[in-house]
């Protein structure tokens, strides 16, 4: 019999994807809503997490935890992206395993596929090639992470599952100029570059590859409606050892095209600059989401109104902390 109020632990609330999955479990009523700040609980550290979950007696997880990165961060700390990332998921999933919590959700990313895949791209394209050189370190940590859940629920009868969310923004980014994700910087560089007078922003890359954005809390709202679909609904569209869930918005844009939508968003009237000396990484990254769509959820947010609303976000935040 499920618990009418479970105790949900959110690992990595404070990150964007963590807050955003926060602010949805309230928003659907939610209220035994665990969470750790970092200094509290060393998620590497598996006597650690070991005694949390022996003393606070979970009923569910959201396992959004993990060490991220833009291109420039994954070429820089590649052994930090697979070391932490490995031992953050394989801590909090045997332990959550050991406490007897039924019921786990696995963030990943779609970075997980091959560089060349076919597209729009299905999940059993899984390991069906070579992985992006600039991000391979990372991207086999949440494939471990993936078989991780699968390898625990064919053996132990657990219900973890896997959702593998496309590009990611929004409110609660990390905007640092060398190790964010492209909206974030871009966000950013834009909005320094209008504060200064710069006349020209010049964005790494060709510009031609094509992304797929979502806003991070139309991801929190899938991964709530995951974790609450019925065990036999999540059976019947996935498999055994296929069990992770695309989640994106079905649509996707060049990064030219985006660098001028987040120009106009934030109001910058300079020339925007390509330096194709710099690398671009996977050509093109379109989540198929079908099996979304046929579980009763899409996407709701259009990306220039997702961008109005990051950019809001950043300005206050700035704000606050020039005020601090």
């Amino acid at each position: 019999m499920n618990n009418p109020d479970p105790r949900i632990y959110v690992a990595g609330h404070r990150g964007l994807v963590g807050s955003a999955i926060v602010r949805a479990l309230r928003a659907r009523g939610y209220a035994n809503i665990v969470t750790r700040t970092h200094d509290e609980l060393e998620l590497t550290d598996q006597a650690q997490v070991r005694a949390f979950f022996r003393a606070e007696r979970i009923d569910q997880v959201y396992l959004a935890a993990a060490k991220v990165g833009g291109i420039h961060a994954n070429n820089t700390y590649p052994a930090e992206f697979i070391y932490d990332n490995l031992l953050v998921e394989t801590n909090v999933v045997h332990e959550a395993w050991r406490a007897g919590v039924k019921k786990l959700l696995f963030l990943g990313s779609s970075c997980i596929y091959p560089r060349l895949a076919r597209q729009p791209i299905r999940e059993d394209y899984l390991m069906s090639g070579e992985l992006e050189p600039t991000n391979e370190p990372y991207a086999i940590a949440k494939i471990a992470g993936i078989k991780l859940c699968e390898s625990y629920n064919r053996q132990y009868g657990t219900d973890y599952r896997s959702v593998m969310p496309t590009n990611l923004y929004g409110p609660g980014d990390n905007y640092h100029p060398e190790n964010s994700h492209v909206i974030p910087a871009m966000i950013r560089r834009f909005h320094e570059a209008k504060t200064q007078g710069v006349p020209e922003v010049v964005i790494w890359g060709s510009g031609k590859p094509m992304r797929e954005f979502l806003y991070v809390d139309d991801m929190a709202s899938a991964s709530v409606h995951v974790m609450e679909l019925a065990p036999d609904v999540y059976a019947d569209i996935t498999d055994p050892m296929h069990s992770h869930i695309n989640v994106g918005a079905g649509v996707d844009v060049s990064i030219a095209e985006l660098a001028r939508l987040v120009g106009e968003v934030v109001g910058y009237g300079g020339r925007i600059v390509f330096d194709s000396s710099r690398p671009d990484g996977t050509p093109r990254k379109l989540l198929d989401v079908s099996k979304l769509h046929a579980l009763g959820w899409r996407a709701s947010m259009s990306l220039p109104e997702g961008l109005r609303r990051a950019y809001a976000a950043f300005v206050e935040t700035e704000t606050a902390e020039a005020a601090a």
